[in-house]
């Protein structure tokens, strides 16, 4: 019942496996790795393996890199909507009536989400067995390396499985968990470039230590999620639609949220208890007073609890001990945008073709315009007062830190970056939720947008100035990195004179460049919606 007769692992494999998506992801994978490792290859006919190992090695890193970022974006997407997928469909009551057991269930579940990445990645392993050849890598080293990243993929899917059971729905499953799956991506590629020179420490370490600490975290998580199904809290999935406060209030641990209270009332506002006025927008007072609850306040408590862990240290280190570092605390503030940004607002349309109420909302008297922008506003307010949590850091350092009193401006760049930033999340991810009708879908869309946006330009900077450094096209491609918010935090640092190490003034062409591209890209994709509304308003 486990693995030969598991009738959920069965299912799921026929369903994801057979799907069109799976065959295009899987070309468009392995057609970009082939891509990298072609475009990286030596120009050299000739290569002396003695005198020059490290093309090899460098190329195999940076291939392993880019794959184990990519395992690790890739995993809660497959595995977050497990369980919380089968609540939405409302037959998560059946599934816990049959006579599976709560284990099989979960093992089945864990299996079937993963299945098509490690294809991915098993696939990509003859690609990567061709750098063999050039020399400074052995194939030992190359298997410890899949090695690792498979025990990470397994792992980081026990993790998005496990949130999975906590949740009702699948957007704060991928939330909560891409909030604990990246900060350990991060480390783990940190702490394998700190041992890049110790290469026999490092190779024990993935074939000792890493497989153990994995195992330990899979087994607990196992347990933890089977035990749950066991003995489900959160059965009952039609009286579970209406959220109590305040028995969720007495159930909490840590955080509590009071609506009546600063700053909670800020992105979590008290329900109506009076009619509306004449002439009001319902949809806007809808959005703006309870759509937040529909799924609870258990999301927000956790990202506000995780997100502030992980900013105390990042904010003494970046902001007050080594102030001119501050663009890395402004990256950690807009990579948490980038994970909360799209879940308040890639559901706002999808969610309502889910209800089955969209038709409805469009017979209204209602225009488009009254329809979009209170759900862009809705989804922009929470992210903002989330993200502006950890950018109040930043303000304070102005008062309690002198060096930044000589750099107001560039202070001013980085709240104008964030602020950026928060207004193209949401407007990506209510773009995703009209053109799309799943939540998931949607969602899982906005990020990869996001990704290709600001990530995507520093890649290519990289991949320009290092393999490609004397081409012509190399400075255009250098500029494209003003899209990314990430280059242009870095393009502003604080005075010469704290550091030697900043020798750079602010370059404020890159800044207004920064602004004009996202202003008119922005603007371009409201007009977009409201075009796509207005023909879906005709036609009905």
């Amino acid at each position: 019942m486990y693995l030969l007769e598991n009738p959920v692992l069965q299912r799921e494999l026929l369903i994801n496996l057979r799907m069109t998506r799976a065959f295009v992801l899987l070309l468009f994978y392995l057609g970009l790795l082939g891509l990298v490792v072609f475009l990286a290859w030596p120009a050299q006919r000739q290569l002396d393996l003695t005198t020059n190992p490290e093309e090899s090695r460098r190329l195999v890193n940076y291939v392993f890199l880019g794959q184990y970022l990519l395992a690790s974006l890739m995993a809660p997407s497959f595995a977050a909507g497990s369980i919380t997928g089968e609540k939405e469909r409302k037959s998560y009551e059946m599934l816990l009536a049959s006579p599976l057991r709560p284990g099989a269930i979960v093992l089945g579940k864990l299996l079937a989400s993963l299945a098509h990445l490690l294809l991915l990645i098993f696939a990509s392993l003859p690609i990567v067995m061709l750098c063999l050849p050039l020399g400074g890598v052995s194939l030992y080293e190359v298997l410890a390396l899949y090695l690792a990243l498979i025990l990470s993929v397994v792992t980081f899917g026990m993790i998005s499985l496990a949130a999975s059971s906590y949740f009702r729905r699948t957007s704060a499953s991928l939330l909560v968990t891409y909030l604990v799956i990246l900060p350990l991506a991060m480390m783990a590629v940190t702490l394998w470039a700190a041992f890049e020179n110790l290469g026999e420490t490092r190779l024990l370490l993935t074939v000792g230590a890493l497989p153990v600490m994995c195992a330990v975290i899979c087994i607990v998580l196992f347990r933890k999620t089977a035990a749950r199904l066991l003995h489900p809290p959160d059965v009952g999935s039609e009286g579970k639609e209406v959220v109590d406060l305040e028995e969720e209030a007495r159930e909490a641990v840590g955080l509590v949220i009071h609506s009546d209270q600063f700053p909670d009332w800020l992105f979590a506002p008290r329900k109506r208890n009076d009619l509306l006025a004449d002439g009001a927008n319902p949809v806007f007072d809808k959005e703006m007073r309870s759509e937040i609850f529909s799924q609870g306040t258990l999301m927000l408590r956790v990202v506000i609890q995780v997100s502030m862990v992980l900013a105390i240290p990042l904010m003494a280190w970046f902001l007050y001990i080594r102030p001119y570092l501050a663009p890395w605390y402004i990256s950690y503030v807009v990579l948490f945008n980038m994970l909360v940004g799209p879940v308040f607002s890639a559901g706002s349309v999808t969610s309502e073709r889910e209800r089955e109420t969209l038709d409805l909302l469009l017979t209204t008297t209602l225009s488009p315009g009254q329809i979009l922008w209170p759900k862009l506003l809705s989804g922009l307010r929470v992210s903002s007062v989330l993200t502006m949590f950890l950018l109040w850091p930043l303000l304070l350092a102005v008062v309690m830190v002198s060096v930044f009193w000589s750099n107001l401006p560039a202070v001013l760049g980085y709240v104008g970056i964030v602020l950026v930033v928060c207004l193209t999340t949401a407007t990506v991810a209510l773009f995703c939720a009209v053109m799309f009708r799943k939540t998931s879908v949607a969602l899982t869309s906005t990020y990869l947008a996001i990704i290709m946006l600001f990530a995507l330009p520093l890649a290519l900077r990289f991949f320009a100035s290092t393999y490609f450094p004397y081409e012509t096209a190399t400075p255009w491609v250098v500029n494209t990195a003003m899209a990314s918010p990430f280059a242009v935090a870095f393009q502003l640092p604080v005075d010469a004179q704290v550091s030697e190490i900043n020798t750079m003034s602010p370059n404020w062409w890159f800044f207004g460049g920064f602004l004009a591209f996202y202003l008119t890209f922005n603007g371009a994709l409201a007009a977009t919606m409201a075009w796509l509304f207005n023909v879906r308003w005709r036609m009905d």
